[in-house]
């Protein structure tokens, strides 16, 4: 029971701070794999900077994908700070024409930005 009031409490904290920024990390019901939610406005910051900042696809054998770890060989690039203050805290990869967000202290694919 006291679980799920910390979760209730905390989902009523993070939304009333939604109002006040333009992205949004929440978490998920197990709260082991943070959820993001990103405007549609920082989406097309985010593949505009990749395309003008040309930025290399990494090419890997395995497809990189959203709840799995990034092979250790492929290096993570720091989010830029125009992409949004909540996203600061992550890396990202650029992979098949795809921007993947990733938790730097797992490595694991936290987001595609679509």
């Amino acid at each position: 029971m006291n679980k799920l009031l910390l979760r209730a409490a905390m989902a009523a904290m993070i939304s009333t701070g939604a109002m006040a920024q333009s992205t949004v990390v929440t978490t998920t019901g197990t709260g082991h794999a943070a959820a993001l939610q990103i405007e549609p406005e920082y989406r097309t910051k985010i593949h505009t900077y990749v395309a003008e900042h040309k930025v290399r696809p990494v090419e890997t054998r395995e497809k990189i994908v959203v709840g799995r770890p990034v092979p250790r060989e492929v290096e993570l690039e720091a989010v830029p700070a125009d992409w949004g203050p909540s996203l600061s805290k992550y890396r990202y990869v650029y992979s098949g024409e795809r921007v993947m967000l990733v938790d730097p202290s797992t490595r694991t694919v936290i987001q595609e930005i679509d």
